[in-house]
C-alpha cells in the first residue's frame, strides 16, 4: 500500500473519508489509483441525492451510493460513469439484510478488506471485471450469513470460498470473537479477511488464467493434478491432519491437502508479500519494489522480503509478541511463488 497525503500535507490512509487537519473530503479514485482530496460542488446535474466532488484538477467524481446510504465505501466513479456503485461495490452479487441492528457495520469491514484486495490486484495489472463487463467468467462477491448467527436465515452454514466466480464469505467472519475461535479450532496461523479475499482470489485467477491454457502442464508440474478428487482430498486432509514435513514442500499446513489450495495459499502468500513490501517501501525502509510486476525478478522479491520479515519479527519480539512472520520459504515454495509471478507478468502485459 503506498504512503498517501492530503492536499495540505497531512498524511492518510487507504479508508480515510475525510482530513482531521484541512477538513476536505478524502477517497480512493481507482483511475487514478490514489487518494485524492476533494471539495463539494453541487451545480444541480449530479444523479438525484448526490453531489459532485472535485479534485484539485477540477475533475469532477461523485461518490458510490454505498457511500450516500451507508457510509460504507470511499471510492468514487468518473463524472462520465452511469453506474451508481464504483468499481469495487458493483462486483457485489449478494449483501447481508442491512436492516439488522450491527449488519452495516460487519458489512462495512468485509468490504475495506474488499476494496484492499482490489487494490493490490488493479496494482499488478490483473483483470478486475465482473461477469456483466466480461460476458462470461468475472469476478463476484456474495457477503451471506446462516442460523447460527441469524436465527431468521434458512441456511445453517455458509462457508467461504470461491465457485466460478464468486466468492462467498460468511458475514461471521467480520467478528473478531468468532473469528479468533474459529482460527484456534482450526490451527490456522493467519486468519483475517483480507487473508480470504486473497485466498479465494487465487481460486479465480486459476480458472481465469490456468485452467485450459498454456499454464496447465506447468501447474501440474509445480503444483499437482488439479483433477484429484477435492472433497476426498480434504476429508483424508483433516482426518489425518498434516504431516510433519509439511513446511518442506508448501506455505501452509491447508496447501497440503490439494493442488488447488496449494495454488490458493501461494497466491494469497505472493499478495502478502507483494502488498507489505510496497508498504514497507512507501514508508521508508530499505526496499526497492517497482510498481510493474514486470519489473522486478522473483528472486529480488524473496530476498527482500525474507530481509523485511526478519525486522517485523524482530520488532514483535522487541515488544513481547509472537512472529508477525512464522513462515518458512523453501525452495519447493519459491519454486510456486515463481510461477505464480510469471501467470501475473503475463496477464499484466
Amino acid at each position: 500500500m503506498k504512503d498517501f497525503y492530503c492536499t495540505c500535507g497531512q498524511r492518510i490512509y487507504f479508508d480515510n473519508t475525510e482530513c482531521l487537519s484541512c477538513g476536505r473530503q478524502l477517497r480512493f479514485d481507482p483511475e487514478q489509483h490514489a487518494m485524492v482530496a476533494l471539495t463539494t460542488a453541487d451545480d444541480g446535474s449530479a444523479l438525484e441525492g448526490e453531489a459532485w466532488l472535485v479534485d484539485e484538477a477540477g475533475h469532477r467524481v461523485r461518490d458510490c451510493r454505498n457511500r450516500t446510504q451507508y457510509r460504507a465505501c470511499n471510492w468514487v466513479l468518473s463524472e462520465d460513469d452511469p453506474q451508481p456503485y464504483c468499481r469495487s461495490c458493483r462486483l457485489n452479487k449478494v449483501v447481508p439484510h442491512l436492516e439488522r441492528a450491527g449488519n452495516v457495520r460487519h458489512w462495512s469491514k468485509l468490504e475495506s478488506a474488499k476494496r484492499h484486495l482490489l487494490y493490490t490486484l488493479i496494482q499488478l495489472g490483473l483483470p478486475v471485471q465482473g461477469p456483466q463487463e466480461t460476458g462470461g467468467l468475472g469476478l463476484e462477491f456474495a457477503f451471506l450469513e446462516d442460523s447460527r448467527s441469524n436465527a431468521n436465515v434458512r441456511e445453517s452454514f455458509v462457508a467461504t470460498g470461491h465457485a466460478r466466480g464468486l466468492i462467498t464469505l460468511n458475514l461471521a467472519e467480520a467478528d473478531d470473537a468468532y473469528r479468533e475461535k474459529t482460527r484456534q479450532q482450526l490451527g490456522e496461523i493467519y486468519r483475517t479477511i483480507l487473508g480470504h479475499f486473497r485466498h479465494e482470489s487465487g481460486h479465480y485467477y486459476y480458472e481465469l488464467l490456468v485452467r485450459g491454457t498454456d499454464w496447465q502442464s506447468s501447474f501440474v508440474e509445480v503444483f499437482g493434478d488439479p483433477d484429484i478428487n477435492y472433497q476426498q482430498a480434504l476429508r483424508r486432509h483433516y482426518a489425518k491432519g498434516r504431516t510433519n514435513d509439511w513446511q518442506q514442500h508448501f506455505i501452509s499446513s491447508y496447501a497440503s491437502s490439494h493442488p488447488s489450495e496449494d495454488w490458493a495459499e501461494t497466491w494469497a502468500h505472493y499478495l502478502h508479500m507483494r502488498d507489505t513490501l510496497e508498504t514497507a517501501s512507501a514508508f521508508g525502509l530499505r526496499v526497492n519494489v517497482p510498481t510493474s510486476t514486470r519489473d522486478i525478478p522473483l528472486q529480488a522479491l524473496v530476498d527482500q522480503w525474507v530481509e523485511l520479515t526478519v525486522v517485523l519479527n524482530a520488532l514483535n519480539r522487541s515488544m513481547g509478541l509472537a512472529d508477525a512472520y512464522p513462515f518458512v520459504l523453501t525452495d519447493t515454495v519459491v519454486t510456486k511463488l515463481r510461477m505464480i509471478h510469471q501467470v501475473i507478468q503475463a496477464a499484466s502485459q
